[in-house]
C-alpha cells in the first residue's frame, strides 16, 4: 500500500482536531437520529395515512409495514435547463429499479435548479449563490416526513449539488445516493467558442454570428460540456464515494447511462438498514473525505466555487475545513488536467483519457488521496479506479486505465502539467482571496499595474467599450460583489473583454470580492476577496491609481505605498428601491445574516463567523 503523503497526513490530521467538538456533536446528533427514525412505524395512523395516500394498492400495504425500505426521491428537475431536463423520466424509472430491489420509493419533494449561464449579468444572477442554501432547506422540508429509510438525490449544475448534500448531511443517518445525468455530448471546440466571444467582445462580429456559436457549443440535453462548477460537482461526488463509480460523465440518453441510473437506485436499496449493508452518509463525509475532495479539485483544475461550498459541506458535516488547508494542499498536488477553461478539451474528452478512474488511480499511487474511506459501493476509494461496462445487457465494473490515453488532457501523477494544484490562495493588505492559475501562462502569474476602480461590472464593461482601458497596464478592481453586497454574483461577462486587453499585450489582472467560477481562466483573478468591501473591507477605500499586485506565485494581494487607515470608504452596495425587482427583495434577510466567502457564504449560522469589526491594514 502507498504511504500517504506527509503533507495530505497533517493537514487531515490537523482539520480532524479541529473538528473534534464539532464532528462529536453532528455525530451525536445523527446517532440519535438513528435511534428514532425514519418514524415511519411510529407514526400515528392519520400521519401514515397521509403519507401513503395516492400511492398504489401494492404500494400502501408495503408502506403499513417496515420490512421494506422506503426511498426518497428529491429532485431538482425542470426542462428549461438542459442539464436537469433528463430527469424528466427518473423518477419513474428509479421508483421501478427500486421495487424490484425490494423497496419502495417515492418523490419526496423538489428543490429549485437555476442557472448561472441564463443569468449571467441579470438581476437574477444576484440570487445564485444563496439557492444554494435555499436548496438545503427544501432539501430538508423533503426528507422531514419521517417516512424514508433512505435517499436518492437528483441534481447536477452549480449550487444545486453541494445544496442537496448540506440538505442531506442534515439527516445524516440516512443511506444517501446522488443520481447524475451525464454531459451532452462534444459541441464547437472550446477553444473556437472562446475565440467568437472575444471577436464579439472586440465589436467585429455581431449577435447574430455569436448566438450562432453559443448554440452550437450548448446543443442538446446534458450538462454544459466545459469544466466549471457543474462538471467539478460531478467530479467531486464521484471521489467522494456518492455516485457510483464512472458514472458522472456518461452521456444521457445511452444505455449505459440507463442501466447506470437502475443501479444507482439498486444500490441505494442495498445500503439501507433492510437492505443489510447500513450505510448512512454521515459515516461517508467525514474528514478523510473532505479532504480527499480537496485534493481532486486542485489535481483536476475545478471551479473556484467549490473554495465555499467544500468549506459550507464539512460544516454541514460538522467539519471546519480553512482555505489554508486548500492552499497547503495546493502547494504538493500536481495539476493534471487541461480540461476547458484551463485547456482546449472538454469533459467529454477527460472521460475518454482515462476520466476520474484514471484520476483517481494516479493520485492513490502517489498516496495523496485516502484509500480508507467509505462509499456507497463499499469500503476502499480504490472501487472508484473502476469504470461500468455493459457486457450482453448487463453491467459490470471493471478494472479502468492504469495509463493516460491522451497526455494533452489527463497526465499522471509523476509527469503533471505543473507540481502544484489549480487553485491558490492569495493574503495581503487587501484581504484574503483565491485564484485559479491551471490556465494561466507563466508571464502572467505575477501582474503590478495601477488599479481601475469599479462598483459594477456593467461600468467596467463600458469603459472598456469607450476605449477608456486602451493601452495600459491595469488592475481592474471590481468591488461591492460580495454575499452581503449583492448576494456574490458570478462576474462572467467580465472574461472575454480582459482577454481582449490581455491579448493586445497589456497587463491586467482582476480583484474582486465577487465570484467567476470556472469563466476565470488565462487572465489571473483574485476572487472572493474577503472581508468584503460592503462590509468595510479594504477594497471599499481603494482609489484609481493605486498601485496593486496580485502574485499567484507568491500568492500576495499587495498594495504599494497606500495608507488605508487614512481614507474613508467610497462607493455602496446597492441600496433600498435597488433591490426591488426578479424577487431579490425577498432574500434581504440573506444579505443581512450571510457570513464571509471564507467560511462557506452561507446563511446558516453554524457555518458562517459571526461579524466583526475589520481591521483597515496599510500597506508595507
Amino acid at each position: 500500500m502507498t504511504r500517504l503523503h506527509p503533507v495530505v497526513a497533517e493537514v487531515t490530521q490537523r482539520v480532524t482536531e479541529r473538528s473534534a467538538a464539532g464532528r462529536a456533536a453532528y455525530l451525536g446528533r445523527v446517532e440519535a437520529a438513528a435511534g428514532t427514525g425514519p418514524a415511519r412505524g411510529r407514526l400515528a395512523c392519520a400521519n401514515l395515512a397521509h403519507g401513503f395516500a395516492a400511492s398504489d394498492a401494492p404500494s400502501k400495504q408495503a408502506l403499513r409495514g417496515r420490512t421494506k425500505p422506503n426511498l426518497a426521491i428529491v429532485t431538482s428537475y425542470n426542462d428549461m435547463l438542459s442539464a436537469h431536463q433528463p430527469f424528466e423520466t427518473y423518477p419513474r424509472q428509479l421508483k421501478q429499479s427500486v421495487v424490484r430491489a425490494g423497496g419502495i420509493a417515492q418523490v419526496a419533494g423538489g428543490v429549485p435548479a437555476m442557472c448561472d449561464g441564463i443569468t449571467q449579468g441579470r438581476d437574477g444572477m444576484q440570487l445564485s449563490l444563496f439557492s444554494r442554501d435555499v436548496i438545503a432547506m427544501s432539501t430538508a422540508v423533503a426528507l422531514s416526513h419521517d417516512m424514508f429509510d433512505g435517499a436518492l438525490l437528483l441534481g447536477v449544475c452549480d449550487k444545486i449539488v453541494p445544496g442537496l448534500l448540506i440538505g442531506a448531511l442534515s439527516f445524516g443517518h440516512l443511506p444517501t445516493v446522488f443520481v447524475p445525468a451525464g454531459p451532452m455530448t462534444s459541441g464547437i471546440p472550446n477553444g473556437e467558442k472562446a475565440r467568437v466571444r472575444q471577436e464579439y467582445a472586440a465589436g467585429r462580429i455581431g449577435r447574430a454570428e455569436l448566438l450562432e456559436a453559443e448554440a452550437a457549443s450548448y446543443h442538446s440535453a446534458g450538462t454544459c460540456t466545459f469544466y466549471g462548477t457543474a462538471n467539478s460537482n460531478q467530479l467531486l461526488m464521484e471521489v467522494l464515494g456518492l455516485h457510483l463509480p464512472g458514472s458522472s460523465f456518461v452521456n444521457p440518453g445511452t444505455e449505459l447511462r440507463e442501466a447506470l441510473t437502475d443501479a444507482a437506485a439498486r444500490r441505494a436499496t442495498e445500503i439501507t438498514r433492510q437492505g443489510g449493508e447500513y450505510t448512512p452518509i454521515a459515516d461517508i463525509v467525514d474528514e478523510r473525505a473532505v479532504v480527499n475532495a480537496c485534493v481532486a479539485l486542485l489535481a483536476s483544475g475545478g471551479s473556484t466555487n467549490h473554495t465555499m461550498h467544500l468549506v459550507a459541506i464539512a460544516r454541514a458535516a460538522g467539519i471546519t475545513l480553512t482555505w489554508d488547508d486548500l492552499s497547503e494542499l495546493s502547494a504538493v498536488v500536481p495539476s493534471l488536467c487541461r480540461i476547458y477553461p484551463n485547456g482546449p478539451a472538454d469533459v467529454n474528452h477527460f472521460h475518454a483519457a482515462g476520466g476520474i478512474g484514471f484520476l483517481v488511480h494516479t493520485l492513490l499511487r502517489a498516496g495523496l488521496l485516502h484509500d480508507d474511506v467509505q462509499t456507497i459501493a463499499g469500503h476502499g476509494l480504490w472501487r472508484y479506479t473502476t469504470e461500468p461496462r455493459l457486457r450482453g445487457g448487463e453491467l459490470t465494473w471493471e478494472e479502468g486505465p492504469k495509463q493516460s490515453l491522451d497526455l494533452d488532457v489527463l497526465r499522471p501523477a509523476d509527469r503533471p502539467f505543473a507540481r502544484d494544484g489549480g487553485l491558490k490562495v492569495l493574503n495581503g493588505p487587501l484581504g484574503t482571496g483565491v485564484i485559479k492559475v491551471s490556465a494561466v501562462a507563466d508571464e502572467h502569474r505575477v501582474v503590478t499595474a495601477p488599479a481601475v476602480v469599479f462598483d459594477d461590472q456593467a461600468d467596467f464593461l463600458t469603459a472598456f467599450q469607450d476605449g477608456e482601458l486602451d493601452g495600459r497596464d491595469l488592475v481592474a478592481v471590481i468591488r461591492y460583489q460580495g454575499p452581503a453586497a449583492n448576494g456574490m454574483p458570478e462576474l462572467h461577462k467580465l472574461t472575454p473583454a480582459l482577454g481582449v486587453l490581455q491579448d493586445r499585450g497589456q497587463k491586467v489582472a482582476i480583484v474582486t470580492d465577487g465570484r467567476m467560477s470556472g469563466a476565470s481562466g488565462k487572465v489571473p483573478a483574485a476572487i472572493h476577496v474577503t472581508p468584503e468591501a460592503a462590509l468595510d473591507g479594504p477594497l471599499a477605500r481603494l482609489r484609481d491609481g493605486d498601485l496593486l499586485t496580485v502574485d499567484a506565485d507568491a500568492g500576495r494581494l499587495d498594495l504599494t505605498g497606500v495608507d488605508l487607515a487614512s481614507r474613508t470608504p467610497q462607493g455602496r452596495a446597492p441600496q433600498g428601491e435597488e433591490w426591488a425587482g426578479t424577487g431579490r427583495e425577498l432574500f434581504a434577510a440573506f444579505r443581512a445574516t450571510v457570513g464571509a466567502a471564507d467560511t462557506g457564504a452561507s446563511v446558516f449560522p453554524s457555518y458562517g463567523a459571526p461579524r466583526q469589526e475589520v481591521p483597515v491594514v496599510q500597506a508595507v
